[in-house]
């Protein structure tokens, strides 16, 4: 087994899982878990789709050295993107929400317009979901194959390691899922 490719594959990943698992989170608590749940196995479908017609297609006709440059451009700027809103959040530039604010306005709002916030699938909750998890497994693809391209059963390691890591982050996200449902979202952007 080739355990450097794992754990690189597993570390990486198991950052963009978080960031899907914090998102699904969100609005699991701030909609309702059902939309949560529906978009998540949503965008996991696509994904699913996407890599068994495209993944192929990927790894054998653009060559490694390209594919890698631009997953790792495309990383970067999605880093870099992150960086510069926390720092402009805790140097005062941009401003932090009042979490507990804009949540009791927008049930306000539900409630003013005579919807029940409950259990009922909200397109809202769907889509949050269905595209946090849908661009965090794009980036656990692109991670997969940067990371397995390069040697024999590469992608299948890397791909073990990923999973592995999906793994994680999932069972243990709902173990700690109530203590987390307390934790400030401007602490959790940083």
């Amino acid at each position: 087994m080739q355990w450097a490719i794992v754990i690189a594959a597993f570390l990486a990943s198991a950052v963009e899982f978080v960031e899907a698992f914090t998102l699904v989170l969100v609005a699991g608590i701030t909609v309702n878990w059902r939309s949560a749940i529906v978009g998540a196995l949503a965008a996991v479908a696509t994904l699913a789709v996407i890599v068994a017609t495209l993944g192929v297609a990927l790894v054998t006709l653009i060559p490694l050295e390209v594919l890698r440059f631009v997953i790792g451009f495309l990383l970067l700027l999605f880093g870099l993107k992150w960086l510069k809103n926390a720092i402009q959040r805790y140097s005062g530039l941009k401003f932090l929400h009042d979490e507990e604010a804009i949540y009791a306005a927008n049930l306000e709002q539900a409630r003013a317009r005579g919807e029940a916030v409950g259990t009922r699938l909200d397109p809202f909750g769907v889509v949050l979901s269905y595209k946090s998890v849908l661009l965090e497994g794009l980036e656990v693809t692109f991670i997969v194959i940067s990371f397995g391209g390069g040697g024999a059963n590469g992608i299948r390691f890397a791909a073990l390691g990923a999973t592995a890591a999906g793994l994680l982050v999932i069972l243990v996200g709902a173990f700690v899922q109530a203590p987390l449902q307390k934790v400030p979202e401007n602490t959790l952007k940083f």
